[in-house]
């Protein structure tokens, strides 16, 4: 496996983890476990949007890597 495409499985994976503290944060009745996974759920997307630019930079650098 290239490091492309572990980037991307990296990436895809942490999109995974986003989207689940999503759902638990719109289904959980207390407010203070509300807050606190939808400010994890923003962190993670904050990473998301850099592993985003990473594997832009890695494709525009690295030729084998694009399309992975």
């Amino acid at each position: 496996m290239t490091i492309g495409s572990e980037v991307k499985q990296c990436l895809a994976s942490l999109k995974g983890v986003e989207a689940s503290l999503s759902s638990l944060a719109l289904r959980t009745q207390e407010n203070e476990s509300k807050q606190i996974l939808h400010e994890t759920m923003m962190d993670v997307n904050e990473i998301v949007t850099d592993l985003k630019k990473r594997v832009g930079e890695l494709e525009n650098e690295e030729f084998q890597y694009k399309g992975f």
